[in-house]
């Protein structure tokens, strides 16, 4: 049985929490900064988690089931 490989970008843009849950940082934060509003680039500033439809599916991308 040949070892499970780990998706390369998505060990890159999301993190396991110590409760299980998954952690991703928002959209919309690396360029047209400009228009945003400055309330609205601190609201997208900080990290959310993923919804709960999407967890299963990144969880096996990276490698944990």
């Amino acid at each position: 049985m040949p070892k499970v490989k780990t998706n390369s970008s998505a060990k890159k843009r999301f993190r396991v929490r110590s409760s299980g849950k998954v952690k991703r940082f928002q959209a919309g934060t690396s360029h047209l900064l400009r228009k945003k509003t400055k309330k609205a680039k601190l609201r997208l500033a900080g990290s959310t988690n993923v919804d709960k439809a999407d967890e299963k599916r990144i969880k096996a991308l990276l490698g944990i089931n």
